[in-house]
């Protein structure tokens, strides 16, 4: 797939060193975007005693988390041991190698700022998509989404319910796009040049360290557009040619060479774990 390239381009830069692993931005990510908590017993289901049982809520492989945050380690025993998080929303990739495997056009990056979009009424589930992925972004429903009593009348209106059988993503809080765009509308602004901090995703507003800057890879203007060329910047597995719009940065060397490490034989190991441990 050719790199398609956009006047705006949104993206993030996530410094890892200022990450403390605290999972605020997963929380949030959760409340902006309504996404179930995993609840073992449907209470609305009069008949699950004769029914597949949903999932236990610690069962990982059917959980639905955006965002996740990663532990990775030096792999040295204390006390040289060093530690880091790694926040891992979609990369939003330049060459996205979940779109030209979707047959029926689910997913696609047209859109002005480079996001890609994940259109749920086409969805048929396949997962095709899932498992071109390299980044473990993508999630697949499978049970119909169930809040605890009460907890439903916290759904924000913005963002539509998906609901079984559909794959969902990240999509850097979509709705707060169209949002600032109006915004901008209406106090004259241009909507296709949207200052810095007009338009930020819930992960990075509540982000008590400020670990995540987001805006306009494209706008020298914006900060994470000096950020990226930072000289510790770097992008989670460079090597395969996706040009993912998240960076990541960190004064650490091993946590640099963590952030390549897809190769066979690699003797970096902590990302390999964390890895295997999301499968």
């Amino acid at each position: 797939m050719q790199l398609k390239e956009f006047k705006i381009k949104w993206g993030m830069v996530v410094d890892i060193d200022k990450c403390t692993g605290c999972g605020a931005c997963m929380v949030s990510c959760q409340v902006e975007n309504n996404i179930a908590p995993m609840t073992a017993e449907d209470p609305h289901n009069n008949l699950q005693s004769m029914t597949t049982k949903r999932d236990d809520p610690s069962n990982k492989l059917r959980t639905l988390t955006w965002l996740n945050v990663y532990e990775l380690n030096n792999g040295e025993a204390f006390p040289n041991r060093d530690t880091a998080y790694l926040p891992r929303p979609c990369m939003q990739c330049g060459h996205p190698a979940c779109v030209p495997v979707c047959p029926v056009v689910a997913t696609e990056k047209n859109e002005e700022g480079g996001i890609v979009s994940q259109i749920y009424p086409r969805c048929i589930g396949c997962r095709y998509c899932m498992a071109a992925c390299p980044y473990h972004a993508r999630y697949f429903n499978w049970w119909d989404p169930l809040w605890p009593d009460g907890m439903d009348k916290t759904l924000s209106p913005d963002t539509s319910v998906r609901p079984r059988g559909v794959v969902e993503k990240c999509n850097f809080c979509h709705t707060r796009y169209l949002k600032a765009k109006d915004r901008a509308r209406e106090e004259g602004i241009d909507p296709m040049e949207l200052p810095e901090g007009y338009y930020v995703p819930a992960c990075v507003e509540v982000c008590p360290t400020g670990a995540i800057t987001f805006g306009d890879l494209n706008n020298p203007e914006h900060k994470v557009h000096e950020l990226s060329k930072n000289p510790n910047s770097f992008r989670l597995l460079e090597k395969l040619g996706l040009a993912p719009q998240v960076y990541y940065m960190s004064k650490r060397e091993w946590v640099r060479k963590q952030g390549d490490n897809h190769a066979a034989g690699d003797h970096n190991s902590a990302v390999k774990q964390a890895s295997q441990g999301h499968e």
